[in-house]
């Protein structure tokens, strides 16, 4: 693994922003559903998604309802389900789905699972399934045994390892994928790409972020193939402040440049 540089610098250019959510944009709680971003930061990415034309999507683990409900009141596209479902700039959306027997089958042979593993939690998504055990870390390698036999049962999953997570999902579906949708699309096609994810999810991402020569940023410890890393939330926080600071002066600058040529040809 190469050498990771501790905090990005302050960014130029024509900028395509990718952000995952929990651990990226919001601090992880012990529920999924106590996490929030704040009300600044929310603002904060309105901000940049109009200094960028509209080329800043959220990309996580998390379905695209819950997503716009905690990006509320603002509207960005979005990929969820680490891509399984995706929603482009023109509200148009794309969905992988699973045969329904498959997901029948798998609910009803997970449910009955995790009751025998007390402070686990099976969260069905539709077209995946995540395994939390948050609560109940000592369950982890029960967990890990029951979504690889669900693997072999069913060969379209893939299993995809997270924080106190374990998650089965179609094959051929991660935030790289959806990343690379995004930027053979406007307004993100030609830009070059930012993303900045904090767990084993978004390696993916970093891979193909990386491939297209963007920046890509690992918030938090941990083996990475990020450029740049960030040590926590609240650092992202600070960081985006800044760059967006930056991008401000810089089309300040740029304007107040326009206008003495223009004075200049004038006289």
């Amino acid at each position: 693994m190469a050498e990771v540089a501790s905090v990005p610098p302050l960014l130029s250019g024509n900028l395509a922003f990718f952000f995952d959510l929990d651990g990226t944009l919001a601090e992880i709680k012990p529920h999924p559903d106590q996490v929030y971003i704040p009300a600044a930061v929310r603002t904060l990415l309105q901000k940049m998604s109009v200094m960028s034309g509209g080329a800043l999507a959220l990309i996580s683990g998390r379905s695209m309802s819950e997503l716009d409900k905690l990006a509320t009141p603002f509207h960005f596209p979005l990929a969820g389900v680490h891509g399984a479902e995706r929603r482009d700039i023109n509200d148009k959306t794309h969905v992988v789905t699973l045969p329904e027997p498959v997901v029948t089958a798998l609910h009803q042979h997970l449910s009955d699972a995790l009751l025998q593993l007390p402070g686990t939690e099976l969260e069905a998504k539709g077209m995946a399934f995540a395994l939390h055990y948050r609560q109940a870390p000592e369950a982890e390698e029960a967990i890990f045994e029951l979504a690889q036999q669900m693997t072999m049962r069913f060969p379209q999953l893939v299993l995809q390892p997270g924080k106190c997570v374990v998650e089965l999902k179609p094959l051929g579906i991660d935030k790289g994928a959806a990343i690379r949708a995004f930027m053979q699309e406007a307004p993100f096609a030609g830009r070059t790409p930012v993303f900045i994810g904090d767990d084993l999810t978004d390696e993916a991402g970093f891979k193909q972020v990386n491939a297209l020569g963007g920046v890509t940023i690992k918030v938090g410890n941990g083996d990475t193939i990020a450029n740049f890393r960030l040590a926590n939330v609240r650092m992202v926080y600070h960081w985006l402040g800044k760059l967006t600071q930056h991008i401000e002066q810089q089309k300040s600058d740029f304007l107040r440049g326009e206008d003495y040529e223009s004075l200049s040809g004038s006289l």
